[in-house]
């Protein structure tokens, strides 16, 4: 097997024979753009490297990994307009540097040619991965819905938010794995298995964003530092934050929650703070640490050597760790 950097250089090359010029350029440009911004390649390289768990080559699981990357990244381009972000990976976000109108297009066209590269498999393997990449596309719209919805309400429970965020995030990071052990022929409880293992560490994965997205660096990031702040999202941090305070301080926090201001910098220090003082910000990171080792305790059950399980288990760690 590969380490991750050797998995991300091999997609990157392979990545950069999918970005070609194309007419028209308005439709394809911010396509290439987003795809040439960079970021993790988290779930393309979990693509990957699952297939080899399960003794298959890696290259037979590119046109999925390319798959996984470019659905993510329809799905990035797409909640960038829904949430008005500026800035995507230290970047102006496409609706930004073209227009609303493009930025639906292009994401569209996306969202296409996500689904046409199952069509490079063979039609047992093209069946098992279209019936796993519809469920999950459809619970990542289910999960936009629900954070939606979750700025208009004042009751958001920590399930209810758990449940978003596997439905926005975990679920992808999920298949990503499943789609390289399908690719692979493991056998299904294993495709099952790191399935939940991908689903888990999905949850930690966002917990962690979440996280960052209030306390992390924004050279490091690359994305706005306070953004959920700014959006008045019920975040972890913040649901946490609700239930530690008592009432008078609950009740400011909730009051800067219902403001929309065009200079937001007092706001997240303020916040920043609640979260510091009240033991969300620790709770956090012990809940990113909690579904990180509930996904170590899924390793038990798969069917591979000890050093592979140690493999996936220094890069749950790294995960969770991470600063961008």
């Amino acid at each position: 097997m590969l380490d991750i950097k050797e998995y991300q250089a091999f997609f990157l090359d392979y990545l950069k024979t999918f970005i070609i010029s194309k007419e028209p350029q308005n439709l394809y440009n911010p396509v290439n753009y987003i795809l040439e911004l960079g970021g993790k390649r988290l779930r393309p390289v979990l693509t990957l490297l699952t297939t080899e768990l399960f003794n298959a080559n890696y290259k037979e699981a590119l046109d999925v990994a390319l798959s996984v990357e470019i659905f993510h990244n329809f799905s990035l381009v797409h909640d960038d307009i829904i949430d008005d972000a500026p800035i995507r990976r230290g970047k102006p976000t496409v609706h930004e540097k073209w227009d609303l109108n493009t930025g639906v297009l292009s994401g569209d066209a996306m969202l296409i040619m996500a689904y046409q590269l199952f069509e490079n498999y063979e039609p047992k393997t093209f069946l098992a991965l279209a019936k796993l990449f519809s469920k999950t596309a459809l619970e990542v719209c289910e999960g936009q819905q629900y954070d939606i919805d979750f700025e208009t309400r004042d009751n958001v429970t920590i399930p209810e938010y758990l449940k978003m965020i596997e439905f926005k995030t975990a679920v992808l990071v999920g298949a990503a794995m499943k789609m390289g052990a399908i690719v692979a022929k493991a056998p299904k409880e294993d495709q099952d298995r790191i399935y939940e293992f991908g689903r888990l560490l999905g949850i930690a994965f966002q917990l962690q964003d979440d996280y960052l997205d209030a306390f992390g660096c924004p050279e490091t990031f690359g994305k706005q530092i306070g953004g959920d702040i700014i959006e008045n999202k019920k975040t972890f941090l913040y649901l946490k934050a609700t239930a530690f305070l008592d009432d008078p301080e609950r009740n400011k926090l909730q009051q800067l929650f219902s403001l929309n201001l065009k200079d937001n910098t007092d706001k997240i220090k303020t916040v920043k703070q609640f979260f510091i003082d009240s033991g969300a910000a620790n709770a956090t990171k012990k809940e990113i640490e909690i579904y990180t080792n509930r996904a170590f305790d899924t390793l038990e059950t798969l069917s591979i050597s000890e050093d592979k399980k140690q493999i996936l288990r220094a890069f749950g760690k790294e995960l969770m760790t991470r600063k961008v």
